[in-house]
């Protein structure tokens, strides 16, 4: 989606003003989770509410309404807005936390094997899905300018925590591991643990581990998508892996919004 257009903003459930944006834009400081949207329904809805709320709290010290969330995004989305790539963010005013709705075009996941090119950068409070994080924008221009689809996060002796947009897990033959470093628990991931009936546990994965891998998937709102290359490391594609990971994922109910 990136560089898509934004087909409509509001903010509090109003067309959003050039001063309104020009207060989020100087800001640089706030909260926001990502979906999917189809038939104006969201697979892990309950997770994305959660999601705002916890940030909210923990950023701004206040909550937020789920059903005000609900109704400010059927309002973003019109009555002529089936199916779209919505963002919800959470920021701070002198009047306490404004909602901001962005609606963009639908997107899917890009199918073919990902290519990700290491980086050294870990995300600061990474359990939180913030904006403003320069290192973050920085890395993932830097890894499309060389040619690959997404930068790959890690610290100290190669320690893995995530993508810059992504989650990623390993695969040995006998289940899934999600690395322990710091980083964001995605929704898709988060339905992955629902639902995939593979063993899978959270440790620490450096990039020397990968090549003993028998697959590597990435997860992000779009979906899954398999990495088939890490630098210049060269990986197997599972595809029955693959099959399993995603009829796990769209084994998800869609919510109404």
């Amino acid at each position: 989606m990136a560089g898509s257009p934004v087909a409509r903003i509001e903010i509090d459930g109003r067309n959003a003003t050039r001063e309104q944006l020009a207060v989020v834009a100087l800001g640089l400081y706030g909260h926001f989770t990502a979906m999917q949207v189809r038939d104006r329904r969201v697979r892990g809805l309950d997770l994305h509410l959660v999601r705002l709320d916890g940030a909210n709290r923990e950023m701004f010290g206040a909550g937020l309404d789920a059903g005000a969330l609900r109704a400010q995004v059927r309002h973003a989305l019109g009555e002529d807005t089936r199916d779209a790539s919505v963002r919800i963010y959470g920021y701070e005013t002198p009047a306490g936390t404004s909602v901001m709705v962005t609606v963009r075009p639908p997107a899917v996941m890009q199918a073919t094997p990902w290519r990700l090119q290491t980086v050294p950068y870990q995300r600061s409070l990474a359990h939180i899905k913030h904006v403003g994080d320069f290192g973050q924008g920085y890395f993932r221009r830097l890894a499309l300018r060389n040619g690959f689809d997404e930068a790959l996060l890690t610290g100290t002796g190669g320690i893995i925590s995530e993508g810059s947009i992504t989650n990623l897990a390993a695969c040995d033959g006998n289940g899934v591991t999600w690395p322990s470093a710091p980083a964001l628990h995605g929704i898709t991931m988060q339905l992955l643990e629902r639902t995939l009936r593979v063993p899978a546990r959270q440790a620490p994965v450096r990039t020397a581990d990968l090549g003993a891998c028998t697959a590597v998937f990435v997860t992000n709102s779009h979906g899954i998508a398999p990495v088939g290359q890490v630098d210049d490391l060269v990986l197997p594609v599972d595809t029955a892996l693959l099959g399993r990971l995603t009829a796990a994922y769209e084994s998800v109910a869609w919510d109404r919004i």
